[in-house]
């Protein structure tokens, strides 16, 4: 397994299969999961990310172990709701896992998640991440890449029972 890259030096590129969903996000009504509004009328516009392209702008690169799991559900659906102070601060904000885009595609609509889940099936950049673990996935980490694609900040959890909270990821993102 590659090291994790050091804070101060580029990551390495990387192109991954992802999704976004727009538009029909905030349609009202009840659902029958007893959320409020539905997700299924919004796209799944699928693409290729890829990380040379996000540079012009920081970017978060927030590596979760699965979809539609308890923590990962919490992380990614809180930094949902506080994608807004991401966006003020001027930053993007990736989801990476190893789930196909068909799994990611009903994690996002079932949460209405608001950023690009991207797919590392062959987990090929957790790998290059330094954060791929057999057997496990990977290590729920995030990464915070400057402007011009240098890491400025990065967590490594243990046990990915806990997660980093948007107060931390934006207090560094203002640190930039």
């Amino acid at each position: 397994m590659a090291k994790s890259p050091e804070v101060g030096t580029h990551v390495p590129d990387f192109t991954l299969p992802g999704l976004l969903l727009t538009s029909g996000e905030a349609t009202s009504g009840s659902a029958s999961n007893g959320t409020s509004g539905s997700a299924n009328s919004s796209t799944a516009e699928r693409r290729d990310y890829r990380l040379a392209e996000a540079q012009g702008s920081p970017l978060v690169l927030v590596f979760y172990p699965g979809d539609d799991t308890a923590v990962c559900t919490k992380q990614l659906c809180s930094y949902t709701s506080d994608l807004d102070r991401f966006k003020d601060l001027g930053a993007t904000v990736w989801g990476i896992s190893p789930q196909d885009l068909d799994s990611h595609e009903a994690f996002a609509r079932k949460h209405r998640l608001a950023f690009p889940l991207l797919a590392d099936t062959d987990r090929a950049v957790a790998k290059a991440f330094g954060i791929a673990v057999p057997g496990l996935g990977l290590r729920r980490s995030v990464f915070i890449l400057d402007a011009d694609g240098t890491l400025r900040w990065k967590h490594i959890a243990l046990a990915g029972l806990t997660f980093q909270h948007s107060d931390t990821l934006t207090e560094q993102l203002a640190a930039l």
